[in-house]
């Protein structure tokens, strides 16, 4: 089995109106499993233009997530189990990480 870390990321405008909702694809891993409740630490994320992207600018920082649901995918070959962390949501014009 592959093991994969997903997260729901909401992209808001100033008025917390949802522009987009996307699904950001961390990467899959060589994992154990998960469980329900565990936590991950991740880069934060921000925006280049309205692509949701790790921001590495500040290479101390990380962001703790709880994974809020799993999902196993048997219709993928070999069987795909996601996690899911809890959603976050990006502002247009706070988050933008600019291009490097």
């Amino acid at each position: 089995m592959n093991y994969g870390i997903r997260q729901l990321v909401q992209i808001i405008d100033m008025n917390n109106e949802v522009i987009r909702e996307v699904v950001f694809d961390h990467g899959q891993l060589d994992a154990f499993g998960f469980s329900l409740g565990c936590t991950v630490i991740t880069h934060p994320l921000g925006l280049r233009e309205f692509d949701v992207v790790y921001d590495t600018r500040k290479s101390f920082e990380s962001v703790r997530s709880k994974i809020i649901d799993i999902e196993y995918s048997l219709v993928e070959t070999p069987i795909m189990i996601w996690a899911y962390l809890e959603t976050v949501q990006l502002i247009v014009g706070q988050h933008d990480i600019g291009s490097f």
